[in-house]
Protein backbone atom coordinates (compact mmCIF):
# COMPACT_ATOMS: atom_id res chain seq x y z
CA UNK A 1 0.00 0.00 0.00
CA UNK A 2 1.24 3.54 -1.26
CA UNK A 3 1.02 5.82 1.99
CA UNK A 4 -0.05 9.50 1.76
CA UNK A 5 1.72 11.43 4.37
CA UNK A 6 1.21 15.00 5.04
CA UNK A 7 4.02 17.06 6.72
CA UNK A 8 3.08 20.30 8.70
CA UNK A 9 5.52 21.42 10.83
CA UNK A 10 6.11 24.73 12.53
CA UNK A 11 9.62 26.37 12.89
CA UNK A 12 12.50 25.04 15.25
CA UNK A 13 12.85 28.97 16.66
CA UNK A 14 16.54 29.67 16.23
CA UNK A 15 17.51 27.09 14.48
CA UNK A 16 15.45 26.01 10.99
CA UNK A 17 12.32 27.38 9.52
CA UNK A 18 8.81 25.56 9.05
CA UNK A 19 10.19 24.98 5.47
CA UNK A 20 13.35 23.41 6.06
CA UNK A 21 11.76 21.37 8.95
CA UNK A 22 9.08 20.39 6.79
CA UNK A 23 11.71 18.89 3.75
CA UNK A 24 13.91 17.63 6.58
CA UNK A 25 10.85 15.24 7.81
CA UNK A 26 10.59 14.76 4.12
CA UNK A 27 13.80 12.92 3.63
CA UNK A 28 13.18 10.79 6.74
CA UNK A 29 10.04 9.85 5.04
CA UNK A 30 11.37 8.73 2.38
CA UNK A 31 14.71 6.71 3.57
CA UNK A 32 11.84 4.36 4.48
CA UNK A 33 9.29 4.49 2.33
CA UNK A 34 10.98 6.21 -1.43
CA UNK A 35 7.24 5.77 -3.24
CA UNK A 36 5.17 7.62 -0.27
CA UNK A 37 2.92 10.26 -1.73
CA UNK A 38 3.98 13.21 0.57
CA UNK A 39 2.04 16.67 0.91
CA UNK A 40 4.19 19.31 2.65
CA UNK A 41 2.43 22.32 4.61
CA UNK A 42 5.11 24.28 6.30
CA UNK A 43 2.80 26.03 8.76
CA UNK A 44 3.30 29.40 11.38
CA UNK A 45 0.69 30.36 13.89
CA UNK A 46 0.68 33.84 12.89
CA UNK A 47 4.22 35.03 14.39
CA UNK A 48 7.37 34.48 12.98
CA UNK A 49 7.08 32.32 9.53
CA UNK A 50 3.47 33.25 8.47
CA UNK A 51 4.93 35.54 5.11
CA UNK A 52 7.28 32.74 4.19
CA UNK A 53 4.39 29.58 5.07
CA UNK A 54 1.92 31.18 3.18
CA UNK A 55 3.68 32.92 0.26
CA UNK A 56 5.63 29.35 -0.45
CA UNK A 57 2.05 27.43 -0.32
CA UNK A 58 0.29 30.25 -2.41
CA UNK A 59 2.46 30.57 -5.40
CA UNK A 60 3.60 33.94 -4.55
CA UNK A 61 6.55 36.29 -4.27
CA UNK A 62 8.56 37.72 -1.73
CA UNK A 63 8.90 41.62 -1.26
CA UNK A 64 11.34 44.49 0.43
CA UNK A 65 10.96 47.60 1.69
CA UNK A 66 12.92 49.86 3.76
CA UNK A 67 10.50 51.14 6.33
CA UNK A 68 10.59 52.83 9.93
CA UNK A 69 12.34 50.70 12.98
CA UNK A 70 10.84 50.30 16.35
CA UNK A 71 13.51 53.03 17.12
CA UNK A 72 12.62 55.36 14.26
CA UNK A 73 15.82 54.29 12.28
CA UNK A 74 15.52 52.68 8.79
CA UNK A 75 15.11 48.96 8.79
CA UNK A 76 14.38 46.52 5.43
CA UNK A 77 11.02 44.34 5.82
CA UNK A 78 9.79 42.01 3.91
CA UNK A 79 6.40 41.68 2.97
CA UNK A 80 4.67 38.77 1.21
CA UNK A 81 2.12 39.00 -1.97
CA UNK A 82 0.08 35.86 -2.43
CA UNK A 83 -0.77 34.06 -5.65
CA UNK A 84 -4.09 35.94 -5.70
CA UNK A 85 -2.04 38.91 -6.13
CA UNK A 86 -4.22 40.52 -4.02
CA UNK A 87 -3.95 39.23 -0.49
CA UNK A 88 -0.78 41.19 1.08
CA UNK A 89 1.23 38.73 4.09
CA UNK A 90 2.50 41.06 6.86
CA UNK A 91 4.80 40.45 10.33
CA UNK A 92 4.64 43.55 12.28
CA UNK A 93 7.98 42.34 13.89
CA UNK A 94 9.60 42.59 10.30
CA UNK A 95 9.14 46.46 11.01
CA UNK A 96 8.50 46.71 14.56
CA UNK A 97 9.94 43.41 16.44
CA UNK A 98 11.86 43.05 19.25
CA UNK A 99 14.59 41.48 17.66
CA UNK A 100 15.23 44.56 15.81
CA UNK A 101 16.11 46.52 19.20
CA UNK A 102 19.55 45.64 20.77
CA UNK A 103 18.60 44.61 24.68
CA UNK A 104 20.28 47.63 25.77
CA UNK A 105 18.12 50.08 23.71
CA UNK A 106 14.88 48.23 24.36
CA UNK A 107 12.22 50.85 25.69
CA UNK A 108 8.67 50.68 25.00
CA UNK A 109 7.96 54.23 25.70
CA UNK A 110 9.43 55.52 22.89
CA UNK A 111 9.61 51.91 20.40
CA UNK A 112 6.95 52.79 17.00
CA UNK A 113 4.86 50.89 15.08
CA UNK A 114 5.05 53.23 12.20
CA UNK A 115 7.05 50.82 9.87
CA UNK A 116 4.15 48.04 10.48
CA UNK A 117 1.54 51.17 9.11
CA UNK A 118 4.25 52.17 6.17
CA UNK A 119 3.91 47.82 5.04
CA UNK A 120 0.11 48.44 5.25
CA UNK A 121 0.91 51.28 2.97
CA UNK A 122 2.77 49.68 0.27
CA UNK A 123 0.01 46.48 0.41
CA UNK A 124 -2.19 49.77 -0.48
CA UNK A 125 -0.02 50.60 -2.76
CA UNK A 126 0.19 47.36 -4.53
CA UNK A 127 -3.65 47.29 -4.94
CA UNK A 128 -4.23 44.28 -2.47
CA UNK A 129 -7.60 44.24 -1.18
CA UNK A 130 -7.34 42.04 1.71
CA UNK A 131 -4.39 41.86 4.16
CA UNK A 132 -3.21 38.93 6.58
CA UNK A 133 -0.99 40.63 9.58
CA UNK A 134 0.60 38.40 12.15
CA UNK A 135 1.12 40.79 15.53
CA UNK A 136 3.58 38.65 17.13
CA UNK A 137 7.08 39.48 18.35
CA UNK A 138 6.69 43.33 19.10
CA UNK A 139 8.96 45.47 20.37
CA UNK A 140 6.53 48.54 20.89
CA UNK A 141 3.34 49.35 23.02
CA UNK A 142 2.15 52.21 21.69
CA UNK A 143 -1.26 50.76 21.20
CA UNK A 144 -0.85 51.22 17.33
CA UNK A 145 -0.83 54.47 17.29
CA UNK A 146 2.81 54.81 15.42
CA UNK A 147 0.85 52.29 12.85
CA UNK A 148 -2.11 54.54 12.26
CA UNK A 149 -0.08 57.30 11.99
CA UNK A 150 1.61 56.03 9.09
CA UNK A 151 -1.86 55.79 7.44
CA UNK A 152 -3.06 59.32 7.91
CA UNK A 153 -4.28 59.32 11.53
CA UNK A 154 -3.17 62.49 13.46
CA UNK A 155 -2.79 62.58 17.35
CA UNK A 156 -2.48 65.79 19.64
CA UNK A 157 -2.38 66.73 23.05
CA UNK A 158 -4.91 69.05 25.11
CA UNK A 159 -2.84 71.88 23.80
CA UNK A 160 -3.50 70.89 20.20
CA UNK A 161 0.14 69.61 19.38
CA UNK A 162 1.14 66.24 17.75
CA UNK A 163 1.89 63.31 19.57
CA UNK A 164 5.37 62.32 18.68
CA UNK A 165 6.20 58.01 18.13
CA UNK A 166 6.24 55.73 21.23
CA UNK A 167 3.57 54.62 23.94
CA UNK A 168 4.62 56.99 26.28
CA UNK A 169 3.18 60.24 24.48
CA UNK A 170 -0.31 58.21 24.59
CA UNK A 171 -0.31 59.76 28.24
CA UNK A 172 -0.78 63.23 26.70
CA UNK A 173 -3.19 62.04 24.14
CA UNK A 174 -6.17 64.53 24.04
CA UNK A 175 -7.89 63.38 20.22
CA UNK A 176 -7.59 61.19 17.57
CA UNK A 177 -8.42 62.91 13.70
CA UNK A 178 -9.19 59.93 11.68
CA UNK A 179 -10.40 62.69 8.79
CA UNK A 180 -6.97 62.16 6.72
CA UNK A 181 -6.91 58.34 6.72
CA UNK A 182 -5.57 56.50 3.88
CA UNK A 183 -9.01 56.38 1.88
CA UNK A 184 -7.90 52.60 0.86
CA UNK A 185 -8.23 51.74 3.96
CA UNK A 186 -12.23 51.89 3.35
CA UNK A 187 -12.30 49.14 0.90
CA UNK A 188 -9.61 46.43 2.22
CA UNK A 189 -10.52 43.53 4.18
CA UNK A 190 -7.97 42.79 7.32
CA UNK A 191 -7.65 39.74 9.18
CA UNK A 192 -5.08 40.12 12.18
CA UNK A 193 -3.33 36.82 13.35
CA UNK A 194 -3.56 37.20 17.25
CA UNK A 195 -3.01 33.64 19.56
CA UNK A 196 -3.18 35.38 22.79
CA UNK A 197 -6.06 36.89 24.92
CA UNK A 198 -4.64 39.92 26.50
CA UNK A 199 -6.92 42.91 27.35
CA UNK A 200 -5.79 46.17 26.69
CA UNK A 201 -4.92 47.05 30.23
CA UNK A 202 -4.57 46.07 33.66
CA UNK A 203 -3.02 43.16 35.54
CA UNK A 204 -3.00 41.05 32.14
CA UNK A 205 -3.07 43.90 29.92
CA UNK A 206 -0.46 44.92 27.19
CA UNK A 207 1.76 46.77 29.32
CA UNK A 208 2.23 44.50 32.60
CA UNK A 209 2.51 41.04 30.77
CA UNK A 210 4.15 41.61 28.17
CA UNK A 211 6.39 45.57 29.27
CA UNK A 212 9.15 43.83 31.26
CA UNK A 213 10.78 41.84 28.25
CA UNK A 214 9.93 44.90 26.07
CA UNK A 215 12.56 46.86 28.36
CA UNK A 216 10.14 48.27 30.71
CA UNK A 217 10.71 48.99 34.36
CA UNK A 218 7.81 48.37 37.26
CA UNK A 219 7.78 51.78 37.28
CA UNK A 220 7.45 52.23 33.36
CA UNK A 221 4.79 49.76 33.44
CA UNK A 222 2.41 51.19 35.38
CA UNK A 223 3.17 54.14 33.21
CA UNK A 224 2.12 52.80 30.37
CA UNK A 225 -1.11 50.95 31.55
CA UNK A 226 -2.43 54.62 32.42
CA UNK A 227 -1.66 55.91 29.25
CA UNK A 228 -3.00 52.59 27.24
CA UNK A 229 -6.46 53.24 29.59
CA UNK A 230 -6.26 57.05 28.50
CA UNK A 231 -6.09 55.89 24.87
CA UNK A 232 -9.22 53.07 25.01
CA UNK A 233 -11.16 56.18 26.76
CA UNK A 234 -10.33 58.54 23.80
CA UNK A 235 -11.16 55.83 21.16
CA UNK A 236 -14.81 54.93 22.56
CA UNK A 237 -15.22 58.99 22.79
CA UNK A 238 -13.42 60.13 19.40
CA UNK A 239 -14.19 57.33 17.48
CA UNK A 240 -16.79 55.24 19.18
CA UNK A 241 -14.52 52.43 19.11
CA UNK A 242 -14.48 50.14 22.41
CA UNK A 243 -12.23 47.69 22.21
CA UNK A 244 -10.05 47.60 25.44
CA UNK A 245 -11.99 44.74 27.30
CA UNK A 246 -11.72 42.31 23.62
CA UNK A 247 -9.63 39.28 23.91
CA UNK A 248 -6.39 40.30 22.20
CA UNK A 249 -6.59 43.93 21.93
CA UNK A 250 -3.59 43.76 24.14
CA UNK A 251 -1.88 42.13 21.74
CA UNK A 252 1.63 43.40 20.40
CA UNK A 253 1.70 46.42 22.83
CA UNK A 254 -1.98 46.79 22.13
CA UNK A 255 -1.79 46.79 18.25
CA UNK A 256 -4.21 44.31 18.45
CA UNK A 257 -6.71 47.30 19.66
CA UNK A 258 -5.17 49.68 17.21
CA UNK A 259 -5.50 47.44 14.45
CA UNK A 260 -9.52 46.62 15.61
CA UNK A 261 -10.28 49.96 16.44
CA UNK A 262 -8.82 52.46 13.65
CA UNK A 263 -8.62 49.80 10.25
CA UNK A 264 -11.81 47.58 11.75
CA UNK A 265 -9.34 44.34 11.66
CA UNK A 266 -10.93 41.53 12.50
CA UNK A 267 -8.62 39.65 15.59
CA UNK A 268 -8.68 35.56 14.22
CA UNK A 269 -6.76 32.58 15.70
CA UNK A 270 -3.76 32.57 13.60
CA UNK A 271 -2.83 28.93 13.03
CA UNK A 272 -6.79 28.51 11.98
CA UNK A 273 -6.50 31.24 9.62
CA UNK A 274 -3.21 29.77 8.25
CA UNK A 275 -4.48 26.11 7.73
CA UNK A 276 -7.79 28.04 6.37
CA UNK A 277 -5.69 29.95 3.68
CA UNK A 278 -3.62 26.88 2.95
CA UNK A 279 -6.52 24.85 2.59
CA UNK A 280 -5.45 21.78 5.03
CA UNK A 281 -8.41 20.17 5.21
CA UNK A 282 -8.29 18.89 1.65
CA UNK A 283 -4.97 18.29 1.33
CA UNK A 284 -4.97 15.93 4.78
CA UNK A 285 -8.39 14.29 4.09
CA UNK A 286 -7.66 10.25 3.26
CA UNK A 287 -4.07 10.63 4.22
CA UNK A 288 -2.68 8.03 6.17
CA UNK A 289 -0.71 10.15 8.46
CA UNK A 290 0.09 13.88 9.37
CA UNK A 291 3.47 14.81 10.56
CA UNK A 292 3.93 18.24 12.61
CA UNK A 293 6.41 19.49 14.84
CA UNK A 294 7.97 22.14 16.87
CA UNK A 295 11.08 23.80 19.16
CA UNK A 296 9.29 23.30 22.33
CA UNK A 297 6.32 21.00 22.98
CA UNK A 298 4.92 20.94 26.38
CA UNK A 299 1.17 22.03 27.97
CA UNK A 300 1.85 25.56 26.42
CA UNK A 301 1.37 23.93 23.11
CA UNK A 302 -2.59 23.59 23.39
CA UNK A 303 -2.81 27.37 23.22
CA UNK A 304 -2.44 28.33 19.61
CA UNK A 305 0.17 26.76 18.41
CA UNK A 306 1.13 24.88 15.16
CA UNK A 307 0.62 21.12 16.81
CA UNK A 308 -2.71 21.78 18.35
CA UNK A 309 -4.24 23.12 15.48
CA UNK A 310 -3.43 20.63 13.20
CA UNK A 311 -4.59 17.94 15.44
CA UNK A 312 -7.68 19.34 16.00
CA UNK A 313 -7.93 19.26 12.14
CA UNK A 314 -6.74 16.16 11.63
CA UNK A 315 -8.70 14.11 14.24
CA UNK A 316 -11.82 15.69 13.12
CA UNK A 317 -10.89 13.96 9.35
CA UNK A 318 -9.83 10.18 11.14
CA UNK A 319 -5.84 11.47 10.30
CA UNK A 320 -3.19 10.07 13.27
CA UNK A 321 -1.18 12.73 14.15
CA UNK A 322 2.46 12.25 15.21
CA UNK A 323 4.71 15.15 16.61
CA UNK A 324 8.77 15.09 16.28
CA UNK A 325 9.73 18.01 18.73
CA UNK A 326 12.90 19.54 19.51
CA UNK A 327 12.30 19.12 23.39
CA UNK A 328 9.48 17.47 24.83
CA UNK A 329 8.55 18.23 28.41
CA UNK A 330 6.43 16.04 30.92
CA UNK A 331 3.12 18.37 30.60
CA UNK A 332 2.63 17.69 26.85
CA UNK A 333 1.05 14.49 28.30
CA UNK A 334 -2.41 16.20 28.06
CA UNK A 335 -2.02 16.60 24.71
CA UNK A 336 -2.89 13.36 23.88
CA UNK A 337 -6.35 14.32 24.29
CA UNK A 338 -6.06 16.93 21.81
CA UNK A 339 -5.61 14.50 19.00
CA UNK A 340 -1.72 13.99 19.47
CA UNK A 341 -1.98 10.81 18.73
CA UNK A 342 1.91 10.07 19.53
CA UNK A 343 4.94 12.67 20.42
CA UNK A 344 8.72 11.92 20.19
CA UNK A 345 11.43 14.45 20.42
CA UNK A 346 14.68 14.77 18.03
CA UNK A 347 17.34 14.56 20.62
CA UNK A 348 18.66 10.36 20.71
CA UNK A 349 21.75 10.93 23.38
CA UNK A 350 22.60 13.61 25.66
CA UNK A 351 23.70 17.08 23.97
CA UNK A 352 23.82 20.40 24.51
CA UNK A 353 21.00 23.00 23.22
CA UNK A 354 23.50 24.34 20.76
CA UNK A 355 24.59 21.19 19.24
CA UNK A 356 21.09 20.07 19.04
CA UNK A 357 20.29 23.20 17.15
CA UNK A 358 23.05 23.26 14.61
CA UNK A 359 22.27 19.80 14.06
CA UNK A 360 18.78 19.98 13.98
CA UNK A 361 17.54 18.71 9.88
CA UNK A 362 20.03 16.03 10.43
CA UNK A 363 18.04 15.06 13.63
CA UNK A 364 14.76 15.68 12.80
CA UNK A 365 15.31 13.08 9.53
CA UNK A 366 16.58 10.59 11.52
CA UNK A 367 13.56 10.33 13.94
CA UNK A 368 11.00 10.80 11.21
CA UNK A 369 12.60 7.78 9.44
CA UNK A 370 12.20 5.80 12.88
CA UNK A 371 8.16 6.86 13.43
CA UNK A 372 7.57 6.36 10.10
CA UNK A 373 9.10 2.40 9.97
CA UNK A 374 7.14 2.06 13.28
CA UNK A 375 4.14 3.27 11.54
CA UNK A 376 4.27 0.94 8.68
CA UNK A 377 5.24 -1.81 9.71
CA UNK A 378 2.38 -1.59 11.85
CA UNK A 379 -0.52 -1.13 9.17
CA UNK A 380 0.80 -4.02 6.84
CA UNK A 381 -0.27 -6.45 9.48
Amino acid sequence: MQMSIVIAPDSFKGSLTSAQVAEAMAKGVTRVLPQADLTLVPLSDGGEGLVDSLVVASGGRLLEFAVTGPLGTPVTAKMGLMGDGQTAVIEMAQASGLILVPENERNPLVTTTFGTGELIKKALELGCNHLIIGIGGSATNDGGMGMAQALGFRFFDDQGEPLGPGGGELARLARIDASDKDPRLADVQIEVACDVNNPLTGPQGAAHIYGPQKGATPEMVEFLDAALARYDRILQSDLGQDVGKVPGAGAAGGLGAGLMALLEGRLVSGIELVLDVLDFDKKTKGSNLVLTGEGKFDAQSAFGKVPMGVAHRARALGVPVVVVAGSVLPSAEILHGEGVTAYFSILNQPMSLDDAMINGAQLIEHQVAEVVRLFSAVNEK
